[in-house]
């Protein structure tokens, strides 16, 4: 959905060889984004986010359904689950919406297909949407890596409970659970590597005074790049050969 609503913006501004302040109403340049350059910041930030929230939920539902299943059984519904996805998108989108009211400053980036929040100069009020930015999404991550660590110890915990010649149908339900685990994991490695330098340039920006407009660059791009490879890593590493394959390395590890 990201890629939808974004890619015609950029594909616009090539098209007619302006940038996005130039190309939306009321914009007058780089200083004084327009409307389109606003919005495209606001979908940046909201698919930077609202992708995080659900990679968390997964997490934490893989890891209360392994180490608290009878919580897990009487108080995760599946009506639990529907209305878990758009409220998420709805704290999303209110908290995103701050620098529309004034918390917050979008800005035009080089060569002016990008509009993103301003991550450096300027007061409190301008940097103070990002620096709240990036510590949430960097608690997020911490979440996100302390639920699955968790849940990888409890599927050790049932590996070294399992009788090495039990029965076999014992064996499917924990390979089915393995499985999730290394797509959840490879999601999460992923998600880190492409988050980590968005995090890290906020607060170069906001406490060092570092104005690296190339650097901010770079660190947008490698956030758009994990909206790219996860669908990919979703759909390969969910496919019956790779389950095989996860299988035949851990009874050769056995």
């Amino acid at each position: 959905l990201g890629k939808c609503l974004l890619s015609p913006i950029v594909l616009a501004a090539y098209a007619y060889n302006r940038s996005l302040s130039e190309l939306g109403p009321g914009g007058r340049g780089e200083d004084e984004p327009g409307v389109l350059c606003q919005l495209f910041a606001f979908l940046m930030a909201f698919f930077g986010l609202a992708p995080t929230l659900l990679l968390l939920a997964m997490a934490l539902e893989c890891w209360l359904s392994l180490g608290h299943p009878y919580f897990y059984r009487r108080h995760l519904t599946r009506r639990l689950g529907v209305t878990l996805g758009p409220a998420a998108a709805g704290l999303c989108a209110l908290f995103c919406a701050l620098p529309l009211l004034g918390f917050g400053v979008p800005m035009q980036y080089c060569p002016g297909t990008w509009c993103f929040i301003r991550m450096a100069g300027g007061g409190p009020r301008q940097l103070g949407f990002p620096v709240l930015y990036a510590s949430l999404m960097g608690l997020l991550v911490l979440a996100i890596v302390a639920c699955n660590v968790s849940s990888m110890r409890h599927i050790y915990g049932m590996a070294r409970r399992q009788p090495r010649r039990g029965a076999p149908p014992a064996a499917a339900p924990r390979m089915e659970e393995l499985d999730h685990l290394v797509l959840l994991g490879l999601m999460t490695v992923l998600f880190t590597i492409c988050s980590l330098p968005l995090i890290i340039r906020v607060y170069m920006g906001a406490f060092a005074a570092d104005f690296n407009e190339n650097a901010d660059l770079s660190a947008l791009r490698f956030l758009s790049v994990n909206s790219i490879v996860d669908p990919w890593v979703f759909i390969i590493f969910r496919t019956s050969v790779f389950r095989t394959f996860v299988r035949r390395v851990c009874q050769r590890l056995n």
